[in-house]
């Protein structure tokens, strides 16, 4: 049977840890929690469930929270939690199983992370597989019978285990924040860092975060291309529209007319000739999302612009048109999984 310490990092979490600590019990030989500044009850409830329990300084980094409170664990495998995680019955039952039974070469396991929350502001999905159990000591190999080479690519396992996430509020204040300190620094985003931060831009920043991100993805533009490309272009047309900048507005819709049109951006024009009353040429530009490939927001081609035409059908008094896409957006749903 494999060894197991669960690795958290947590802040002010007194509202679900508990509930989530629970629902690892008898999972595990070490349980390592790592506070980042918690003013709550947090520390006083872990407490109750391991004396291991270490002070972090926060530095707007996830990494390197996470990276400390793996130097604290000791066992075989690590699992990675967030408060806001459950495992059901079921799926402990698995994950019990899969400690008894995990091959000794298997260095990471991948297991379903479920968005309990349907409402959530940012996911595209309701599940999907994430990394989650780490071996702690990786073990190199040479392959091949001539040019010998060490393997690089870890030995990665995806089992049917899904953690619930079932969180209490939204945290993409939070994470934007830190995303838009990074942007105006002028530091480096991996391509997944950058995906995540245009999402969260477009499908739940304020006013002010988006004005806030003018400079960084402006200086971005002209030397990139291809998905990201699109993504510039829907966050500076969004920026415009707001600032009321018709010149810039036209410059990055049309530019993506021409390479490529996505949903995001449909709904984008949807929204401006809404803006100017002029409801047959938006409700054909939200038609138009329904008929095209979404780079940052699924539901740009689903309900949201759905519920759109039916908005505009409703302005233009056209209330039985307008019902017939209502029905249509409550009836649509996301994709179960990525």
């Amino acid at each position: 049977m494999a060894t197991v310490s669960v690795c958290m990092i947590v802040k002010n979490e007194q509202k679900v840890l508990e509930r989530c600590l629970n629902s690892l019990e008898g999972l595990y030989e070490e349980l390592i929690i790592v506070d980042t500044g918690s003013t709550d009850d947090t520390k006083k409830i872990a407490s109750h469930y391991t004396n291991t329990i270490y002070d972090f300084t926060w530095i707007d980094d996830f990494s390197a929270a996470r990276n400390f409170a793996f130097s604290c664990c000791t066992q075989q495998y690590i699992y990675t939690v967030d408060a806001d995680e459950v495992l059901d019955a079921e799926n402990r039952k698995k994950f019990i199983m899969l400690k008894n039974n995990i091959l000794p070469e298997i260095e990471i396991v991948q297991m379903y992370y479920v968005n309990a929350n349907k409402q959530n502001s940012v996911y595209n999905f309701q599940r999907e597989l994430r990394p989650k159990l780490f071996k702690r000591l990786r073990n190199f190999e040479w392959i091949d019978p001539i040019h010998e080479r060490v393997r690089l690519d870890p030995i990665v396992y995806n089992s049917d285990i899904e953690i619930l996430h079932m969180p209490e509020g939204e945290h993409t204040g939070r994470d934007l924040n830190i995303l838009l300190k990074l942007a105006e620094q002028s530091k480096p985003f991996s391509d997944m860092l950058f995906q995540m931060f245009a999402r969260e831009l477009f499908k739940a920043g304020t006013e002010q975060e988006l004005i806030r991100s003018k400079h960084y993805f402006v200086n971005l533009f002209e030397d990139t291309l291809g998905e990201k490309r699109k993504m510039i272009q829907i966050i500076l047309a969004k920026i415009a529209l707001l600032e009321g900048d018709i010149h810039s507005f036209l410059k990055h819709s049309i530019s993506q007319k021409t390479e490529g049109m996505t949903s995001e951006m449909c709904c984008i024009l949807g929204e401006y000739f809404y803006q100017k009353e002029e409801f047959k040429e938006g409700i054909s530009w939200y038609q138009y999302a329904l008929d095209t490939i979404p780079c940052m927001d699924i539901h740009c081609c689903g309900d949201k612009a759905l519920f759109a035409v039916a908005k505009g059908f409703m302005a233009l008094g056209e209330m039985e048109q307008a019902e017939q896409w209502e029905i249509m957006a409550k009836q649509w749903t996301p994709p179960e999984e990525i």
